[in-house]
């Protein structure tokens, strides 16, 4: 593949990204912080108070579907107040530890229900896939110059 055709390809994917988050954060944008904290725990369903029909909640957007995992990055980057109406920052935090990096086989040694993108001996063999193809890992990642999650490990 040429340079021109990669970078070409590159740009059209972050206009792409630039656009759906700006079209996804005006959506949100009239959220309270969190839901009323009159609420007590455990959190009723939203249905139990509130119609599908009602304009303050888009059902649709926040259902989380079989490939939830690997299609809330838009979404929970785009607005968070949306993830905290239901989720404990906890919730984020047990899958994007940035400060202690540990293999996923490690960190979730016993569990199965959430989609892992990497195998848990995946740290020994990553710098295949990086010389390979290092765009997927800036997905994630980011710039392995600039991020934590490399940066443990590369230095500066």
């Amino acid at each position: 593949m040429s340079g021109k055709k990669l970078t070409a390809i590159i740009i059209f994917f972050l206009a792409a990204i630039i656009v759906t988050g700006c079209a996804v954060t005006n959506k949100y944008s009239n959220l309270p912080k969190r839901h009323p904290e009159t609420i007590e725990r455990p959190q009723p369903t939203c249905t139990q108070c509130h119609t599908e029909e009602d304009p303050t909640v888009d059902f649709k957007s926040m259902a989380h579907r079989q490939n939830w995992v690997q299609t809330h990055r838009l979404p929970a980057y785009s607005n968070e107040r949306v993830c905290e109406m239901c989720h404990a920052q906890s919730f984020c935090t047990d899958c994007h530890q940035t400060r202690t990096e540990l293999k996923p086989s490690l960190r979730h040694q016993t569990e199965t229900q959430r989609a892992m993108i990497h195998r848990g001996d995946y740290l020994p063999r990553h710098s295949f896939d990086g010389k390979l193809n290092p765009v997927a890992c800036f997905r994630c990642h980011g710039n392995p110059k600039s991020s934590e999650t490399c940066r443990s490990c590369h230095g500066r």
